[in-house]
């Protein structure tokens, strides 16, 4: 079992940055697969970027190329997204998502655990 908790959101001005942390606790973190996703009001979750446990591939939505970067220390248990030129359609609840496996994986079934989500507003 792995506990998954989100933190760093918050409202940012468009143009701004926010770098969103998720703790984990639980099993080795280091062979889990990251991903952060995103659900804005009467939309469905969608993907935002995912990490392999080894930390060297990673995938990118074409919604935020160039601007939000994931990275992770393992030897924190923690996985980060900053997100920069935030836009406001960057608005939403952004979830990260773990589970077991070498690959990235980028559709949100594919995911065991989740933490609760925390909001980003980008206000224009």
């Amino acid at each position: 079992q792995v506990q998954l908790v989100e933190s760093g959101g918050g409202l940012v001005q468009a143009g701004g940055s926010l770098r969103l942390s998720c703790a984990a606790s639980g099993r080795t973190f280091s062979r889990y697969a990251v991903g952060w996703f995103r659900q804005a009001p009467g939309k469905e979750r969608e993907v935002v970027t995912t990490i392999r446990w080894s930390a060297g591939s990673t995938y990118y939505a074409d919604s935020v190329k160039g601007r939000f970067t994931i990275s992770r220390d393992n030897g924190k248990n923690t996985v980060y997204l900053q997100m920069n030129s935030l836009k406001p359609e960057d608005t939403a609840v952004y979830y990260c998502a773990a589970r077991s496996g070498s690959s990235w994986y980028s559709n949100p079934f594919q995911y065991d655990y989740w933490g609760q989500g925390t909001q980003v507003t980008v206000s224009s």
